[in-house]
């Protein structure tokens, strides 16, 4: 699956809270300003600029009526269909961000933002020639951004996510985006990325400073966090929707993180 388009004010619709996807995104934005809030964080927009979303990502924007840029929407499963390398989305720092972070690269340079937006051009025109559309021309104009947009990256954060350690904890990072609400154990996430829950454990303390525990703790904590906010599922609803048998094991989890209770936490949003 994959898209790719103009991204202006006729094509946003709002959207009054953070929703998820399912694929990658790229948002090349070249004017206008607001906000692009993402999980947790919130980033001023300042274009010309590029921001990315993994799977799984709750994200909402709010944007000036001047807004004007590209969007690429893909999954894993289209980029990846001829590669080699399986982990090759998992290299660019980007994606599934250890840090948990996703600014906005910068475009500082006229001619970067030019070449990029001929690529995001040349990948409407090929979309829009539904008769003839070339699949493999469209992966490589977006192998060609992303690749793009890597090279103009910090170039310690490039190479430090090529390391054997960051690519483990990604891969983490994706499994527990795709099974959080299986509620694995650290062990199940072990065999499932074939090392020892020893081993796991303790990459995950060296990349991160953090446990696997922790890290698989915050995914639940945050989506326990959306839905209390935007949705009208009870607690017991919630605990049932992330796999915890227990409700009172549930609102004592998510208390010992948060300080407050679930239902403490929802009135304070209101």
């Amino acid at each position: 699956m994959y898209q790719v388009e103009v991204f202006d004010a006729n094509r946003h619709f709002q959207v009054e809270y953070p929703h998820k996807h399912d694929f990658y995104e790229v948002l090349f934005l070249q004017q206008g300003s607001g906000y692009h809030i993402i999980d947790s964080n919130k980033y001023e927009i300042k274009p010309p600029c590029v921001f990315f979303l993994s799977p799984g990502q709750a994200h909402k924007l709010e944007l000036s009526n001047d807004i004007d840029g590209y969007i690429f929407l893909f999954t894993a499963e289209f980029y990846l269909l001829s590669e080699v390398n399986k982990n090759k989305l998992m290299e660019f720092p980007f994606f599934f961000s250890v840090e948990q972070n996703n600014p906005p690269l910068l475009l500082e340079q006229p001619d970067d933002r030019q070449f990029l937006q001929s690529l995001f051009v040349r990948g409407c025109t090929e979309v829009n020639h539904l008769e003839d559309v070339s699949e493999d021309t469209i992966r490589a104009i977006l192998d060609l951004i992303l690749q793009t947009c890597k090279k103009l990256y910090p170039a310690d954060m490039v190479s430090m996510h090529h390391t054997k350690g960051h690519l483990l904890v990604k891969n983490l990072l994706r499994l527990v985006e795709e099974n959080y609400q299986k509620n694995l154990s650290i062990n199940e996430y072990a065999n499932m990325l074939a090392i020892t829950p020893s081993h796991l454990t303790q990459m995950v303390k060296q990349v991160t400073g953090n446990t696997s525990a922790k890290l698989i703790q915050n995914k639940v904590i945050i989506e326990t966090k959306r839905l209390l906010v935007h949705t009208e599922m009870t607690v017991t609803e919630i605990a049932d929707f992330l796999n915890f048998t227990d409700q009172s094991y549930f609102t004592k989890y998510f208390k010992k993180a948060c300080g407050i209770s679930p239902l403490q936490y929802r009135k304070a949003k209101e």
